[in-house]
């Protein structure tokens, strides 16, 4: 039987705010019945987007926790995390550490989602900074990068941490019970790369992971890696 999970939405964040959130939710709710939804945002707004979809506020799948501010695109992670504690993204998050939620969802300030996520929720014993992954179309199905672009400057113990939660992610989520994972490189040869590409490509190979070792940037795409690691700045321009 499969789990029944709970998901913060942060319903104000991002380009187009409630236009896009709501109808997304709504969809997923009719896509999935494992799934419950907490709409967080102004809570009088989103009650008359609400109005010709009151089924699933009445059925519970779906309730609203009101925010009373929003954290612009443009604002300063220092500034939403000190100003905008009822926040939306704020609140959703809030939801998660309380235990009301499973996860939260925000497609606002990528900055501020990070900083609040790692105040709000801290992490995981071993684990310095939270880091963006995606997963990207490859020639096998798809391949999981990560940072793209929460830490641009990195040391060689961060790569290493990525490549420990890309490995479990991919375990977890995508069932590969041995991830192979490549440090993204300039070249496969040894010689290659700065000097934290090669402290970190000495990490992993002393490591458990299934380290197959440099990648280059069109191996993503080739497959024959599930976990592709690199600091913040090469992967938001990759």
């Amino acid at each position: 039987m499969t789990e029944h999970r709970v998901i913060s939405l942060d319903a104000m964040g991002g380009d187009h705010g409630l236009a896009t959130v709501v109808p997304a939710a709504l969809r997923i709710l009719e896509r999935r019945d494992d799934l419950d939804l907490i709409l967080v945002g102004d809570e009088q707004s989103l009650r008359q987007r609400l109005r010709e979809h009151p089924q699933w506020l009445e059925k519970g799948r779906l309730r609203i926790q009101h925010a009373s501010q929003v954290v612009d695109m443009d604002e300063l992670p220092s500034h939403a995390l000190r100003f905008k504690k009822d926040s939306s993204m704020r609140v959703a998050i809030n939801l998660v550490k309380q235990g009301d939620a499973q996860a939260a969802v925000s497609a606002g300030n990528t900055g501020a989602l990070m900083a609040t996520a790692r105040y709000v929720l801290k992490t995981l014993p071993g684990i310095d900074r939270p880091a963006i992954l995606t997963a990207i179309p490859s020639m096998e199905g798809h391949t999981l990068v990560l940072d793209l672009g929460a830490n641009i400057d990195c040391s060689a113990e961060h790569l290493f941490q990525f490549a420990v939660m890309g490995s479990v992610l991919a375990n977890a989520v995508d069932g590969v019970a041995r991830p192979r994972v490549g440090l993204l490189n300039i070249g496969e040869e040894e010689i290659k790369g700065n000097d934290q590409v090669k402290e970190a490509h000495r990490l992993l190979l002393d490591s458990p992971l299934n380290y197959i070792g440099y990648v280059e940037g069109d191996d993503v795409y080739k497959g024959g890696v599930d976990v592709v690691v690199c600091d913040g700045f090469v992967g938001n321009v990759a």
